[in-house]
Parts: C-alpha cells; sequence; structure tokens
C-alpha cells in the first residue's frame, strides 16, 4: 500500500452548509449498516435540494432471504436547522451527538417491502409495513476528506434497534457513514462507491467515477486494524450485470487490495431529473473476499450509479 496523504475531516465539517445557486447544488448524509455475516443490513440517506425546494429521504433494510423493505420520498419539506423531517407517514431525525464520534438516527414510517427490488425502477408499490430504526454510529477509526469533492467519509461501529412490521431486531454491526455538499448531476457520470470490513478489522472505501465510460477520478483508502488510514494511490473496479443492470458479481481494487464483491440483497433508487433525464441506482448489502493474500472476508455495502440512455 503506498503512503498516500491524507485529509482529516474537522468538526466544522460536520455542521450545515450554505446552499449555492446550482439547481442541483445539495448536502447529503449517508449512513449503512451490516451485521457480522452481511445477512441483515440496511441504510439512511437525507439529502437536501434547497433550490429545488425538497429534500430526498431514503431508508431501507434488506437481508439474505428478506423482501426489500424500503422508504423513497424525494418530495420531503426541507427540515429546519436541526435535520428533523415530517412527512404523511414519515418522521425521521439526525442528530451529531459528538462531531466526528457518534451520530443517532431515529426513523418511523410507514414502508413499502418488495419481493422483486428492481419493482422500485417502475411503480414503487408494495405491502405497507411499519418501519423504525434506532441506531446510533460511533467512529471506528479515522476520517477521510475526498481530495476532489467537499465531501469526508468515516467508517463506523452500528448498534441499537431495527423495527420491520412485528419484529423487533436488537442491532449490533458495523457500518460507514459520509457527509457532503455541492453539485451532484446524478444524470451525467456513473460510479461505484463501496466501504466495508474485513474480518480482522480492516477498513477499506474506494469511489471510482466515469463519463462515458472514461475515468474522471478515483479515491479511497484502507485502514488495517489498530493502524492509519492511509489514502490508496488508484482505486479500480469492474462489474458483471444481471438483469434490470443489478451487478451479478464485482471485483475492485485499491492499490495492492483486491476483492470480490458479492451482492447479497439490493435496495435500488429511480432518479428522475427534472429535465426527464433518469438514472438507475443500484445499491447492495454485499460480502467481500480477498483476492491473493490470506484470503480475508468482509462486509459492507456498494453502489452503482447507472446513467440511462436517452430516449
Amino acid at each position: 500500500m503506498a503512503d498516500v496523504v491524507t485529509t482529516p475531516a474537522t468538526a466544522a465539517d460536520e455542521r450545515r452548509h450554505e446552499p449555492e445557486g446550482e439547481t442541483y447544488w445539495g448536502e447529503s448524509w449517508y449512513l449503512d449498516f451490516t451485521d457480522e455475516a452481511g445477512e441483515l443490513g440496511g441504510y439512511v440517506r437525507l439529502g437536501l435540494y434547497p433550490n429545488l425546494g425538497v429534500a430526498w429521504y431514503w431508508a431501507c433494510v434488506v437481508g439474505e432471504g428478506r423482501p426489500l423493505v424500503t422508504v423513497i420520498d424525494h418530495e420531503v419539506p426541507l427540515p429546519g436547522r436541526d435535520l428533523e423531517v415530517r412527512t404523511e407517514g414519515l418522521w425521521a431525525s439526525y442528530v451529531v451527538e459528538t462531531p466526528l464520534d457518534h451520530v443517532s438516527v431515529g426513523v418511523e414510517a410507514f414502508a413499502v417491502a418488495l419481493d422483486d427490488p428492481a419493482d422500485t425502477y417502475r411503480d414503487l408499490r408494495g405491502e405497507r409495513t411499519p418501519f423504525g430504526l434506532d441506531l446510533e454510529w460511533e467512529t471506528d477509526g479515522g476520517t477521510y476528506a475526498y481530495p476532489f469533492a467537499t465531501r469526508y467519509e468515516i467508517p463506523c461501529r452500528v448498534h441499537g434497534e431495527v423495527l420491520v412490521g412485528d419484529e423487533e431486531i436488537a442491532f449490533d454491526g458495523w457500518g460507514q457513514r459520509d457527509h457532503s455538499w455541492g453539485v451532484r448531476d446524478w444524470w451525467t457520470v456513473d460510479w461505484s462507491w463501496t466501504a466495508g470490513r474485513l474480518g480482522d478489522g480492516t477498513r477499506f472505501h474506494g469511489t471510482h467515477v466515469t463519463l462515458e465510460g472514461d475515468r474522471v477520478a478515483d479515491t479511497g483508502y484502507v485502514q488495517p486494524p489498530g493502524g492509519p488510514l492511509t489514502g490508496t494511490e488508484s482505486f479500480d473496479r469492474t462489474q458483471q450485470l444481471g438483469a434490470e443492470g443489478l451487478p451479478v458479481t464485482a471485483e475492485c481494487r485499491l492499490d495492492d487490495l483486491t476483492l470480490a464483491i458479492e451482492p447479497v440483497a439490493f435496495s435500488p433508487v429511480h432518479l428522475l431529473a427534472t429535465d426527464g433525464r433518469t438514472s438507475r441506482f443500484p445499491r447492495a448489502l454485499c460480502r467481500y473476499t480477498e483476492q491473493g493474500g490470506a484470503g480475508r472476508r468482509g462486509v459492507g455495502w456498494t453502489e452503482w450509479n447507472q446513467v440511462q440512455p436517452s430516449t
């Protein structure tokens, strides 16, 4: 692994930021979680789009052999400074308990349960299901600020409670959270983002961005157990797509760490621009296997933004 200088996030970065004038200027908070076996997990995303006058809210639970249970609402009223959102069938909060160290998330909602995750690309109808999260993300290592965007990533330990229908699930596992602000045009560039934890405690993350198949940017880090978070010189990826464009297998390479990616369960989102452009955004709970070396295994999440051809 190359010794690449990384920039840590600062406590001031945790605050909400003043918007700029571009239509798709936004600010988002992303948090995912998975259990030790990669059998149960989920994620939350709060995205503010002040120049569109709305917030986007996503939250889900997925698992091996389980239906997707998801909340996707792109017409949420913008919250106040406290980042608490309320709309019909949804209440959610995001609280920075201790900057760069501890965040809590609460969700109470009616979600939909889908046997086929790709149904999110068509008509988001399914069995109406009570859904809730009461989870804490506590920092498990360093922080990493992107070199080419206003964004930072934090590996975390996650614990709390997940509610799905009549189930009350005590949760203790791992996750990643990030916070970004700036222009994000989902309908121009493709990307893959991944983050996870190997069984020995190694944390990793990578982002790879392309425009019409050509690399635009990449970044990432690897943090060994008890060691420093080290930026990567390169992050690359490949994927094999199946039905509806959902990846069947994938691989990522962070300098000399190569990981095979096995998607376990998907929670996709269909994204529609104001001018009619569309993107598909499959996100998956994943298991990872190191290629070569010690053959370590791990768990985490991977996403692929897939810009759709104009019709």
